[in-house]
């Protein structure tokens, strides 16, 4: 959110960060937000919170010891050709946890069962080069 200068970023365990407010996850003031935006189009939550279609959503962990997986020039590779596969039709994160060793590899797109095969991929990749 900093690199880019984002004010409001979420993750999957449901934490949402609202900068303009505090630098971490406060389920009050993301509530609290949510009420002014609702009271102020004077619409019901559900027509306000109704504003996208998720996509499937895939996220794996691989746990490592030590070194950088994701360095491996067959990680990367692996990780390119399944951007590749994926196209327009959805995307990838993968990135170290800041908290443990693990890398998540976080796939999602139209697609339910190319995202997992190309999770999976990288998944199997990391895993390799990890041992």
């Amino acid at each position: 959110m900093r690199e880019h200068g984002y004010n409001l970023g979420g993750e999957q365990s449901g934490h949402i960060i609202m900068s303009d407010y505090t630098t971490t996850g406060d389920g009050l003031i993301a509530v609290l937000q949510l009420l002014s935006v609702v009271k102020r189009l004077d619409k019901p939550v559900s027509e306000v919170c109704h504003c996208f279609q998720p996509l499937p959503q895939i996220l794996k962990n691989v746990r490592y010891k030590q070194g950088q997986p994701l360095k491996e020039q067959s990680v990367v590779n692996v990780i390119e050709s399944a951007r590749q596969r994926l196209g327009n039709c959805g995307r990838l994160v993968i990135r170290p946890s800041g908290t443990e060793p693990v890398i998540r590899v976080m796939g999602e797109g139209d697609d339910r069962d190319l995202v997992i095969r190309v999770v999976d991929d990288i998944v199997e990749a990391v895993t390799r080069a990890a041992a």
